[in-house]
């Protein structure tokens, strides 16, 4: 198990921190594309602040429990991403969690403190390294963070004996990254898929199939997105040459960029975005680029020239997951909270609201019930052959990182 050391981030790795917090997946708030995240500038002092106060070493664990006050305790603590729950039309409740206390008698202490991965790690991080409860139950945190608290041995392993719905139904394009095989200690909330999304009237007739057509197409000179996110574009890219994300040597990775980087020379790649790439899309400045379907699926609600394609050659997807830190108080009922959202009915509200995709198989039928067109939208609900083109960007140690990011930075003029 990797041994924690206080980190310094490289000028590359805080530059692909301020494009996240800027512009990338940490500045949307899941249901509304274009509001910008909260503390911002403040994520950014802190960690740095973090980052050299010298925390020490954490031992190394396999994880570690504290005692369970589940059966006396009927409450949870969840923290979340901002808007990342089903809400009533009020805005006051969650129906989903009313009937989780309903049913339980837990009650759940739901609150949205998650606005990016590298700021919510530098609020955790002091107390998981000194061994202390950092006082929540559940988090929820994207898949290469996910992995780096597993490594440090900062969560503990779930009980499978509480999640008979989870290891049921978990969908099978999701049971075992390679950072966490066998889901031993994390669950997906959701998936993050990256497609290519494509402007109808602004293509005139132009065919967009793979991202080839992106890179390569005269036609499409200067009117063509990337995303500012490294394992997404780098991913795709790959994709493209015929490479496994999930596999891939440096030298797949140098020729990735030096790819990239021909079509940024040519004047191929207008520029690289986080999410404000809907408005290019929705404006036709981008006649295609890629794009995370969460977006699409409210784009093409909102425009009808806007709609999207799965390459031949796969496509990226990441996951957002659900972890019980080390000495957390409630691990039981966390667990039975995550197991809850495996069960169709649940996990087809949740679904309904958020428009990501689901990771729980068997809910098409419940979704259809509260929206037919979200259960027929392979974004929410990936059909065989989509789900069989997913791909998953490998794991890096800490070493990589700072050099895929120092390069994907320069690519990008970050």
């Amino acid at each position: 198990m990797e041994q924690y050391e206080p980190d310094r981030l490289s000028a590359a790795q805080a530059a692909a921190m301020r494009r996240s917090l800027r512009s990338g997946r940490a500045s949307l708030t899941r249901r509304s594309l274009l509001r910008a995240s909260a503390g911002g500038a403040l994520a950014v002092g802190g960690l740095g602040a973090l980052s050299a106060c010298g925390i020490p070493p954490a031992a190394k664990t396999s994880g570690v429990s504290s005692e369970d006050h589940s059966a006396k305790e009927k409450t949870v603590n969840f923290s979340n991403w901002t808007e990342y729950m089903d809400v009533d039309e009020s805005e006051k409740h969650h129906p989903t969690l009313d009937e989780f206390k309903r049913r339980t008698g837990i009650t759940v202490k739901y609150t949205e403190d998650i606005n990016d991965n590298v700021e919510f790690f530098g609020k955790i991080k002091p107390q998981l390294a000194a061994g202390q409860d950092t006082g929540r139950d559940l988090i929820c945190v994207t898949d290469w963070l996910a992995a780096r608290l597993i490594r440090f041995g900062w969560v503990q392993k779930l009980d499978p004996s509480n999640l008979p719905h989870a290891f049921a139904n978990l969908s099978q394009q999701f049971r075992s990254p390679d950072w966490d095989p066998g889901r031993a200690y994390s669950y997906p909330w959701t998936g993050i898929s990256t497609v290519i999304a494509y402007n109808k009237k602004a293509l005139d007739g132009e065919e967009v199939k793979s991202v080839s057509d992106l890179l390569d197409n005269p036609r499409l000179k200067g009117r063509v997105g990337f995303l500012s996110e490294m394992r997404d574009s780098v991913g795709m890219t790959l994709l493209d040459m015929g490479k496994d994300p999930g596999k891939f040597t440096d030298d797949d990775f140098d020729a990735a960029i030096a790819r990239l980087q021909k079509a940024v020379d040519q004047g191929q790649i207008r520029r690289f975005t986080g999410n404000d790439y809907t408005s290019d899309l929705t404006k036709g400045d981008f006649a295609a680029c890629l794009a995370w379907a969460g977006d699409v699926v409210q784009l093409k609600a909102d425009s009808p020239d806007v709609d999207f394609l799965i390459p031949d050659s796969g496509y990226m997807t990441s996951t957002d997951n659900l972890l019980v830190p080390n000495k957390a108080r409630h691990k039981t009922n966390a667990e039975r909270l995550i197991d809850y959202y495996y069960e169709p009915k649940p996990a087809a509200q949740l679904a309904a609201y958020i428009n990501y995709v689901c990771p729980v198989d068997g809910v098409k039928a419940e979704l259809a019930k509260i929206d037919e067109d979200a259960a027929n939208n392979p974004l929410i609900i990936p059909d065989q052959e989509m789900a069989a083109k997913s791909r998953a960007f490998r794991s890096l140690s800490s070493k990589e990182e700072t050099a895929y990011e120092e390069k994907f930075a320069k690519l990008t003029g970050a």
